[in-house]
């Protein structure tokens, strides 16, 4: 049975063979090129032998053999550079084929997977291991010409001495046997430099995006040090190969330069005996001193196709995931909106739910029942790590529930066409991520192509008009790096107006005013009120003035909805939910002024 690693490599090559297949016009155009500049370079040293013999020693015409000689030499450079053209050109097409699929792919997988996968080992498979795959690509035109180099310069030299030929060639199966010997001790080398660099990337990646958080505490030293780490790691694992490499190479170099040497010898002592021409021999020794390049070529060839299978396993292992939520064989459609309809009924019916850690199984909500009505507005409330996003992820199905179901207006989530579905439910997170774009592109990120008149309106209904304004391009300011150049409380009011943007029929405010200063919030509760009328807005929060936005209260305790009501009645109702509740209401001290 074939190992695993083998298998792995197999289908590496054959993701491979798929991509180029649809580059076969072009990778056939640069091959043929190849071989017409193969015929330009055996060409020149047929000519220069009969330049020698017949225009040199024996008186001829030299002019018109240098003529030829230039001919030959200026075909073989023209088709030289064409064939590097196109060469570089179907490698950058492979390159560019590859990281789309991939890129789309990524795009395509589940949440859960995003959650136990580390960014920075993505951003190397979509970096680093495709440039690897380019490299090797670019070498195929390269190679099939230097292999029908080889061949012609084979053909040429047993035709014209057979014995001086395999003088010449003994070398070659030793150098096949050591090329067999190196691509085997260079590929686990190469994979374990790749593996390192993916680990540095991750390292990297999150100092920058957490260096916030690392000049906070001051631990820049600390991340050194975990860069130092990763990057001996690397010179370790980098001078293992350069070991293989070290051993291997100058046996390569040098096989076919004996070949030289014997050739020099021999020929030598024939022509002192007359048994062969001077234009014979240096175009015999030119001849196998043409084989040296193409050989060595081929094992650099070798050395690149080994990483570039490394780097095609790994980018396979992500593209072999298959998303664990996807769009639905026979997909259903949600009931049209149209004037005097209600539409954005929400129900969860006896919904258990677990999420996947390392230590197993973690049960969040068991046998959760709630009924959302059209156009009503209910606040999820509840002690911290009770559930209450994970009521939002499930709706917009980054995960699907172990039991029970989720409808909108009626209609299982799992039955829509995903995009259909998250189009049509809109969600302000706590973390809000903001675009390095304008201020007009993030709010209308879900709707490129919206007037600028709505981008502005939605502005103005989130509290976000006044400062945007303020900005100094307005509009068209260009926001730095996730937003960073705002305060929180104005990255989440582009975050809500960017949800306004998207007119779904419901709306999810998750912790949505967190980020807002306590003393600001009046800044858009008026604002939340007017979005939410008329609109199913499912409202998670912890603050009492974001709660009494809502219509209804629903308690999140213990996996499930223990009451629902308003928030005073929850209040008077029962010992536990006032206890979750006071909690949440208790009013928020800063230096010990209540605020």
């Amino acid at each position: 049975m074939m190992s695993t690693d083998a298998q792995a490599t197999r289908n590496g090559w054959r993701l491979l063979r798929r991509t180029l297949r649809q580059q076969r016009r072009g990778l056939t155009v640069g091959v043929s090129i190849g071989l017409l500049w193969t015929i330009g370079k055996i060409a020149v040293p047929q000519l220069t032998r009969f330049a020698i013999d017949e225009a040199i020693i024996a008186s001829g015409s030299l002019m018109t053999w240098t003529l030829l000689i230039l001919a030959a030499a200026v075909i073989a450079g023209l088709f030289s550079g064409m064939r590097r053209y196109f060469a570089f050109r179907e490698s950058r097409m492979t390159e560019t084929l590859m990281r789309e699929k991939l890129f789309a792919h990524i795009q395509g997988l589940d949440v859960a997977y995003h959650d136990r996968s580390q960014t920075g080992q993505l951003m190397s498979r979509a970096s680093t291991d495709l440039q690897l795959v380019q490299g090797f690509v670019v070498m195929l035109p390269l190679v099939m010409a230097n292999v029908a180099q080889i061949i012609g310069v084979i053909i040429i030299l047993m035709l014209g001495d057979p014995l001086l030929a395999l003088i010449a060639l003994l070398p070659l199966p030793y150098l096949n046997f050591i090329a067999q010997r190196f691509s085997k001790k260079i590929h686990p080398a190469n994979l374990v430099v790749q593996q390192e660099q993916a680990q540095l990337a991750t390292v990297v990646e999150e100092s920058i995006a957490g260096v916030r958080v690392v000049k906070g505490f001051g631990a820049e030293a600390v991340m050194s040090d975990r860069l130092r780490v990763e990057a001996d790691d690397i010179q370790r694992a980098a001078l293992v190969a350069a070991r293989i490499r070290s051993t291997f190479l100058p046996g390569i170099d040098l096989l076919p330069a004996l070949g030289l040497v014997a050739v020099l010898g021999i020929g030598g002592h024939r022509v002192l005996n007359g048994d062969m021409t001077i234009g014979e021999l240096v175009a015999f020794n030119t001849y196998v001193t043409l084989l040296i390049w193409p050989l060595r070529n081929i094992a650099m060839t070798i050395a690149l196709g080994q990483r570039a299978a490394t780097a095609l396993v790994r980018i396979d292992e992500v593209l072999a995931e298959q998303p664990q939520i996807a769009d639905p064989s026979q997909p259903r459609h949600l009931p049209p909106s149209s004037p005097g309809t209600s539409v954005g009924a929400v129900q969860f019916d006896e919904v258990t739910f677990s999420y996947l850690t390392d230590e197993g199984l973690v049960r969040v909500l068991t046998n959760l029942s709630l009924q959302v009505q059209p156009g009503e507005s209910v606040a999820i409330v509840g002690a911290t790590g009770s559930g209450k996003s994970t009521l939002a992820r499930l709706l917009l199905r980054f995960y699907d529930p172990e039991m029970g179901s989720i409808r909108l207006d009626n209609v299982d989530v799992r039955d829509l066409p995903l995009r259909e579905l998250r189009s049509n439910v809109g969600v302000v997170f706590e973390d809000t991520l903001l675009f390095n774009d304008t201020v007009s592109a993030n709010i209308a990120f879900a709707r490129p192509q919206v007037d600028s008149s709505v981008v502005r309106r939605a502005a103005q209904l989130a509290g976000a008009h006044d400062f945007i304004t303020d900005l100094p391009e307005g509009y068209d300011t260009i926001l730095g790096e996730r937003g960073y150049s705002l305060s929180g409380g104005q990255r989440q009011r582009i975050a809500i107006a960017r949800a306004i943007v998207a007119d779904p029929r419901v709306l999810v405010l998750d912790d949505a005013t967190s980020a807002v200063d306590p003393t600001k919030e009046h800044e858009i509760r008026d604002a939340l009120v007017t979005v939410m009328k008329g609109r199913t807005t499912i409202v998670i929060a912890h603050r009492p003035a974001t709660i009494e936005l809502a219509d209804r209260v629903a308690l999140l305790d213990d996996g499930t909805i223990v009451a629902t009501g308003t928030h005073r009645e929850l209040l008077d109702s029962n010992q536990r939910s006032r206890e979750v509740l006071a909690a949440w209401s208790a009013p928020e001290v800063d230096d010990g002024a209540v605020i």
